[in-house]
């Protein structure tokens, strides 16, 4: 893996015919541009691999009962999806 430092409006080339820019850093993030040819597909990671799973339900020991087996609990507001 190639890794670059660059500031903003500075950019890259990936051949001749793409070229990265780097548009914006806040925080831990970065806002890149990308010029790519049209019949080049740019997709996000997580877009190309489908969503992920969800995350399991915490377990908790349940008092109800004394069967001593741990249950899963629905959490009251399930997570917003990623």
């Amino acid at each position: 893996m190639l890794v670059l430092s660059r500031k903003v409006g500075e950019k890259f080339w990936i051949g001749d015919q793409i070229a990265i820019t780097v548009v914006r850093i806040s925080g831990g993030g970065v806002r890149i541009g990308i010029d790519a040819p049209e019949d080049l597909a740019v997709v996000r990671e997580e877009l190309r691999h489908g969503p992920k799973a969800p995350a399991p339900l915490p377990v908790r020991a349940d008092t109800d009962d004394n069967d001593g087996v741990a249950t899963a609990e629905t959490p009251k507001h399930p997570p917003k999806p990623r």
